[in-house]
């Protein structure tokens, strides 16, 4: 079986406060538009988070080159513990190795300080196409004059891999158009000018809920909860692919130990909190095994080398 973890505008900043809140406040920084899935996970996130620090927490869409641009941000703030991102994996072991100008090795200068998910992704299309099955996609992806294309939240960016994957395994060509995040990639499908995206759960599955998107397939070993009637990519066609994400909290490198395990612990009791786990059940998440974050920290080096090998191989480049 291949296996491939994914490592997947800018709004107001959110303020979510607490009376007895004391001290600075955190800044969390989601490196995408305001409405897509790391943004609605980070903020059902930061609201628990908050409580297990006792001190305030502002969100702040810093979107940008796939999530680059907010987390480059972060990794060069002042290692205090005020200023942490809510990272995808495309963010941390992808996008480092498709800028051409900015060659920041983000595996270094973020330390990691808990991993919060993980997921798979939907491959949604626009109900206008006529396709209902996987097989049936395939099929007229591959007839003559066929011009499919898929959206993403820029080059390296999860969506963007899980296409070139998807591509690569069912022979289909299609072309790559880029936005600056999710939330407007998948409403250029929604209208009708995008064929199709791989999303991941939160922001597509009401979509497709509510008949403005049809999901086709779900990208992990096993179907989604909130969408039963959707096979896997295996079940549907195309065994052996299976593309996986996951969502981390990260801070600049250089913040003192003892602020990190502070950190660390109120991350953790966020995540586990009953309330988060419910949450992601209901966006179609799951929550990531606790573990140290040096171990973390090593499973990110792992994944760091592995899609930098990937990108030279495609050749993939920022735009």
């Amino acid at each position: 079986m291949r296996r491939r973890h994914l490592l997947p505008l800018f709004a107001a900043p959110a303020v979510i406060t607490r009376a007895s809140a004391q001290g600075r406040p955190i800044t969390l920084v989601v490196p995408y538009a305001a409405g897509g899935g790391t943004d609605i996970v980070g903020r059902e996130f930061a609201p628990l988070f908050m409580e297990a620090l006792g001190q305030n927490v502002v969100i702040e869409n810093r979107g940008g080159a796939a999530g680059h641009v907010g987390a480059v941000s972060v990794s060069r703030a002042r290692p205090d513990g005020t200023t942490l991102l809510f990272a995808v994996s495309t963010n941390i072991v992808v996008n480092p190795h498709l800028q051409r100008n900015d060659r920041v090795d983000l595996s270094t200068t973020l330390a990691p300080v808990a991993k919060a998910s993980s997921y798979q992704y939907v491959l949604v299309i626009d109900p206008r196409v006529q396709a209902t099955t996987l097989r049936e996609l395939i099929v007229a992806g591959k007839a003559p004059g066929a011009r499919f294309t898929y959206s993403s939240a820029g080059v390296g960016s999860n969506n963007h891999l899980a296409g070139l994957l998807f591509s690569e395994a069912a022979g289909v060509e299609m072309e790559h158009i880029s936005y600056r995040g999710t939330a407007p990639a998948l409403q250029d499908v929604v209208g009708g000018r995008v064929t199709m995206n791989f999303s991941s759960p939160p922001p597509a599955v009401p979509l497709a809920r509510d008949g403005r998107l049809r999901a086709i397939a779900v990208t992990g070993e096993r179907r989604l909860p909130s969408l039963p009637d959707v096979p896997t990519l295996s079940e549907a066609g195309l065994p052996g692919i299976v593309i996986l994400g996951w969502h981390g909290i990260f801070a600049p490198a250089g913040v003192p130990e003892a602020e990190m395990d502070r950190l660390e612990a109120a991350a953790n009791k966020a995540i586990r909190d009953p309330r988060f786990a419910r949450s992601l059940e209901r966006d179609g998440l799951e929550l990531a095994a606790e573990r140290p974050r040096a171990e973390f920290a090593r499973e990110i080096k792992e994944e760091y080398a592995f899609w930098g090998r990937k990108a030279r191989e495609l050749d993939l480049k920022a735009e």
